[in-house]
This record gives C-alpha cells, structure tokens and sequence, in this order.
C-alpha cells in the first residue's frame, strides 16, 4: 500500500486524482469503512496479543476476562464457577440421553461469562451457593457394622488361617516393594517390576488394587507405604493406550474404595481426575464406550480384535457401579448419565433368545456376532446388574428386571448337566452350544446366590441350588488336578468333565473367581465345606506358587512339578487374597448389608441414604 501525502505548494490527494465531488464522496466513504474494519479487528485477537496491547488503554486491556493458566486449575473442578449442589442420581439418570449430557468439569458454559457487559448494565448476580461437597462422617455415621467388624469371639483355627492369609498378604506385598514398587506388578523369579501395555501408562496397578486389602487386614506399615505413594509418585499425566476397563475397575475402583474406608481426600481426587480421563471413550454416536482410550490424548478406538471394531459387553457393561460413585463424590451427573444411557441403548436392542451376545457395534448399537458368555467377555456384565439393584438400596428396579430376564435365559438356554451329574454354563454361538466353562465363569455361583436373596420365593430356592452346583463343578475343576488349583478352562465333552482338554488352557494365574463364589456361599449358607474348600486353595498357593520373593501362575496346574509364569498378578492382591481372607472373617467385616464388591473386589457403599452436605446459607 502506498502512503498518499499532501506535499506543500500541491493540491490535496483526492483532486490530485481527478476526483469530481461524487466520487470524492464515495471514496471517502470507502476509506472510513476500511479504517472501521481493521481497528474493529483488533477487539477479535486473542487478550495476550501484542497488537491488541499496543493499540488498547492498558485499563482496558485488564478490564477482558482471561483464562487461568492450564497447569494452576485443578483437573476436577470447573474454571467458570461453582458447580451446582447434586440432584440425587435417579433425577441425573432420568435427565441423561444419548446426546444430552452435562457440561463435563473442565468444560466452559457457552455463552457468556466471557463476553464483556454492555456499559451501564448490572453485572450478574454471582453464584453464592456452596460447592457441592460429599459429607463423609454422614456416609460413614449410615454404615449397619464397623468395617472391620465387631471383633466377637470366634473358633481359634478360624483365627489361625485367616493370620496365615494375611502373612501371605504381607509377604506379597514386602515383595513387590522391595523389588517393584511403582512398576503394575511383580515379578517374582527375576526380582524386577512388569509394566506392560493394558493402563496407558499408568503406574502402580498394584499398589491401588492392594490398598483396601491392606486396610481391611489391619496392616497398617505396610498400608502408609501404598497412601505415601500414591500421594508423592501417582502420575495421571501420562499419554498411553488404556483399556477403559481395567483403568475403571482396578484404578478408579480401588481409589474410590480406599476413600470410602478411610476418608483421605487424596483417594477421591485421584479418582475424579482419572474419571475424567475417561469420558471422551463416550464419545461414539451411541454413547458406548470404545474400549482402548488414549489418557493424554482423549482419542480412543477398539480393540483389534474386537469383531468389526465393536466394544465388549463385559468393558462396557462393568462401569456402572464406579461411575455412580463418581458422579456421587463430586455432584457432577455427567458419569451416571453415561452409565445410564448404555442401559437405553442396552434395553432397545433386540436379544436373541433373551441373551446378550458379547460385540455390540458403538456406532449402530446392534449385535455384531451372536457369541454369548458368561465367562470372558460377558462375565461382569451380569454381576454389575444385581449388585447396581443392591447398592441402590434396591431401588434401580430396571437393574433387577435386567438381571432377572438375564438369569431365566441362561437357565434357559445355557446351564446343562453333564453325564456325571455336574452342572455348568455352557458358551453360545449362535444357537451352538459350546460345552465349557471358564475359570472367569466362576464368579457366577456366588453371583447367583447373591441374587437368590432377593427373588421370589419360588425361584429362591432354585437358584440357591444353581450356585451351589455350579460352584461345586467350579471345586471340581480344581479337585481333579494334580496342583488341586483349577484350569484357565474346563470342558466337559469326550469323556472329559471338568478337565482341561487342551495345552492352552491348563495354567492358573492366581484367579480368584472360584474363591470368589465360596466366600459368598459361605456368608449366605454358613454350610462349613466352602471354608474346607478354601483353604484346599490356601494350601495349594503356599506349595506351588509361593517363590522366594512372591507369588507366580503355574503354566500346567496338571503338573506335579510346575513351571512358573513369573508373575503377581495385581489382582492376586485385590482379589484372591482378600475373598481368601473374609471367608474366615465373621460376616460384619465388610458387610453384605453394607458393602458391594466391584469386580476386582473393590467394597463399595450400599447408598442408604444421600450423602450431600448440607449447604451453607
């Protein structure tokens, strides 16, 4: 552009040109709306240019709302302002939709907070309501029995196994920290820490899913070494591939267990923020979760091996008792509307013969294959419907419903009796039965006798003997080998019942789903075997898994002598060492009437009443 100037003895620039008095007019008119429009523009830049700066008042520069610096805003509280005191979670759930969800805790309001008022207008009137805050001594006053129970007398060999298990808990534990502490697990042959690729780059799968067990076991050095480090080396700025449910059932389950038992404030942060983490998984046109999400990134995908990219009923369908806390600690609906919308997409879709086949597609929301199990990839699934109606206080009517249609066909359709009288459930492809159970599967007896408390009473009876059959199949997988622990996978067909017929189903990685079924057959029957049978397993663990420095999975539990897998499970922690140990605990220590357990054995509240603090005037 160049600058026309008015140079002495000249007339002006405009008759310089030639210009008549219209066109003088019309010129000048076209100046002044292009001086207009660029120093208009200026109002448009970002508050930290330069321009803007250089050309603005410096009042007026100050005057413009500006955004807090990333890294000074708590990842779990909103920047715009106070979020508002939570409505109880059956409003939230009846409010949620496949596209109408809350504003997320690190998302502006649209509109305008940001915008500056016009001159002589009031400004808004501010929120003064409190923050919405959880009132834990209401929560723990609620509870039916102490957590670690009411310490009455008991048989002395009671006393005796259950301080054995928990000599094996502390030794696991001594173990992985001395050896691999902040690593996900242990391993015990070659003395070094295992990180692998399944948490996104989280650390310390362990020292979470050990938490509650410590506390619950009274090992009070060993539970301050685990709370020390989550508090000084738990990173949650990590940029990995996770698995949506192993992060929620092992980190966010254990985190939100551990605050319940204790009331540290660290425990229930770190579980909202990586709660966040979490929520752009929903981000599909139906609102079910893709099961791989990147932590740092928020993209996620399905699993490769996941039929025609579809998400997996037991990833997506065991979320719901970990988000309704988080949306219960933090007053924000925004988790339980995801959980509640999979339950739509869930209960519009068309089930075969009743079942729920294993793939569903996120982006139809249809079958992708007629696969049913109640083992991998299916399992958790139907344990979160009944226990989501238990830690309701029985009121998600739906969940029970569910549940209860679930159960009737897989009576149905699946549970078969072997020619040795042995009962099991078996897989379905598409109206093929599969006649195998898996060690996963497991879990159905206590499950099913869980459930049996609360049905009519002719059906009571009924399922009350399905869990204790199919709990005594489970024992017979482990009876029936030479190590007395129990296959990946047993089959009953050719001649073989309750066996592993193949290679690649004959190790055991510390499971702990058939200790699982005895503790919940215990505390409901108190009939004496399911206390014999656990501690078969106890003995077991001790001759053939216990090493020098932990616990290793055998790869052939059908070999007297067998070769170690070199690896603590995390879960060996969480799970088998826990179910182990309140087996020989009196039943108020983690109470059934109080306490649900996730599917890692997390205990989480029964919600007896709303535990809001009351808000200040």
């Amino acid at each position: 552009m160049v600058l026309l100037r008015k140079l002495p003895g000249m007339p002006g620039w405009p008759a310089a040109l030639g210009l008549r008095l219209p066109q003088k007019f019309l010129f000048l008119l076209f100046l002044s709306g292009l001086l207009t429009l660029c120093f208009g523009a200026l109002f448009l830049l970002p508050d930290s240019s330069r321009f803007k700066r250089l050309f603005l008042p410096r009042r007026a520069t100050a005057s413009l709302p500006r955004s807090p610096p990333a890294a000074a805003e708590p990842r779990h509280a909103s920047p715009a302002a106070p979020r508002r005191p939570r409505e109880k979670l059956r409003t939230a759930a009846r409010m949620a939709g496949p596209n109408r969800t809350a504003p997320g805790p690190r998302q502006q309001p649209q509109g305008g907070e940001s915008r500056a008022q016009p001159a002589g207008s009031e400004p808004p009137a501010r929120d003064t309501r409190a923050p919405f805050r959880f009132d834990y001594e209401r929560f723990r006053r609620s509870l039916r029995h102490p957590v670690r129970g009411g310490r009455r007398g008991e048989d002395p060999e009671t006393r005796a196994r259950r301080m054995k298990i928990k000599e094996m808990m502390k030794f696991a534990w001594d173990n992985y920290r001395q050896y691999a502490l902040g690593k996900n697990e242990l391993r015990p042959l070659s003395r070094n820490g295992h990180i692998g690729n399944m948490f996104g780059g989280l650390r310390g799968a362990t020292v979470i899913d050990a938490l509650d067990t410590l506390y619950i076991m009274e090992l009070q050095e060993e539970f301050q070494e685990a709370k020390q480090w989550v508090e000084q080396s738990f990173d949650l700025n990590v940029n990995g591939e996770a698995s949506l449910f192993e992060v929620n059932i092992r980190y966010i389950g254990g985190l939100l267990s551990t605050y319940y038992l204790t009331g540290e404030e660290v425990f229930k942060n770190k579980a909202l923020q990586l709660g966040e983490k979490l929520l752009p998984a929903f981000n599909t046109p139906t609102g079910i979760p893709r099961g791989v999400i990147n932590l740092g990134s928020g993209m996620s995908w399905s699993w490769g091996w996941a039929s025609a990219g579809s998400s997996i009923l037991a990833e997506f369908g065991t979320l719901h008792l970990e988000f309704l806390h988080l949306s219960e600690l933090s007053g924000n609906p925004v988790f339980a509307e995801k959980v509640m919308n999979i339950r739509r997409v869930l209960s519009r879709v068309e089930k075969p013969q009743g079942l729920y086949p294993n793939f569903l597609s996120p982006v139809t929301g249809s079958w992708v294959q007629h696969h049913v199990s109640i083992g991998g990839l299916g399992d958790s699934f139907y344990e979160y419907l009944i226990k989501s109606w238990l830690m309701s206080d029985k009121k998600d009517s739906e969940a029970k419903k569910m549940y209860d249609d679930a159960l009737e066909a897989i009576e149905k359709h699946l549970v078969k009796k072997s020619a040795g009288g042995l009962t099991y459930i078996a897989e379905w492809r598409g109206g093929i039965l599969d006649h195998k159970m898996g060690h996963l599967a497991c879990f159905s007896g206590g499950m099913i006798a869980l459930g049996a408390q609360h049905g009519p009473q002719d059906s009571r009876q009924r399922h009350m003997e399905l869990a204790a059959e199919i709990t005594s199949t489970c024992h017979e997988s482990y009876t029936r080998s030479d190590t007395k622990l129990g296959p990946e996978a047993f089959r009953f067909d050719a001649g073989s019942e309750a066996t592993a017929t193949r290679l690649s189903e004959r190790y055991y990685i510390l499971r702990p789903e058939v200790v699982e079924s005895y503790m919940y057959l215990w505390r409901l029957t108190h009939h004496p075997k399911y206390r014999l049978w656990g501690w078969e397993v106890v003995q077991a663990l001790e001759k053939h898994c216990r090493v020098e420095s932990g616990f290793s999975g055998i790869r052939d539990v059908y070999s007297t002598t067998p070769t170690h897998d070199n690896m603590q499970q995390s879960f060996f922690l969480a799970e088998t060492l826990k179910y182990l140990y309140l087996l020989f605990c009196e039943d108020d220590v983690l109470s059934l009437e109080d306490w649900v357990f996730n599917t890692e054995a997390h205990p989480l509240p029964i919600n007896h009443t709303d535990f809001r603090a009351a808000e200040q005037p």
